[in-house]
């Protein structure tokens, strides 16, 4: 995988009024990029309700629960900038990271986006990004 993010994989500046926008509105990029079936997007919903993708430092990582597999098409992400942040269970997000991975490739996928998102420095990069290249730009340096 050259580049994690796609720029049309990306929406700058969302304003979600709930975790079930921000999940709905990450699942429908993945699902409209070719990645995942619909029926992904509930199983991301149902994944959520077992316990919260918050993943600390304002991100939250929405994804499908095991049974979603069969639903993943190929690997893919998809980033929400949520600058005003949206609530999961109490907790501000900002930075909504829809994840679809193929045969495992999730975990490679997760890796390199904790490792951008330890730092709180760099969500707050990201946060502010102007651009979907400027994001791309952040997690590239990050590798």
């Amino acid at each position: 995988m050259s580049t994690l993010f796609k720029p049309e994989n990306i929406i700058l500046n969302a304003k979600l009024n709930s975790k079930t926008e921000a999940i709905e509105q990450a699942g429908k990029i993945l699902v409209e990029q070719g990645y995942v079936t619909p029926t992904y997007i509930d199983k991301m919903k149902e994944r959520e309700e077992l316990t919260s993708t918050f993943m600390g430092n304002f991100v939250a990582i929405p994804h499908g629960t095991d049974e979603a597999k069969i639903e993943v098409l190929s690997s893919g992400l998809s980033l929400l900038q949520v600058p005003e942040g949206v609530e999961f269970n109490g907790e501000t997000v900002k930075l909504v990271i829809g994840i679809a991975g193929k045969d495992g490739e999730h975990l490679e996928l997760l890796s390199k986006i904790a490792i951008v998102c330890s730092e709180i420095e760099n969500v707050e990069k990201l946060v502010a990004a102007n651009s979907a290249e400027e994001i791309i730009r952040l997690f590239e340096e990050a590798e």
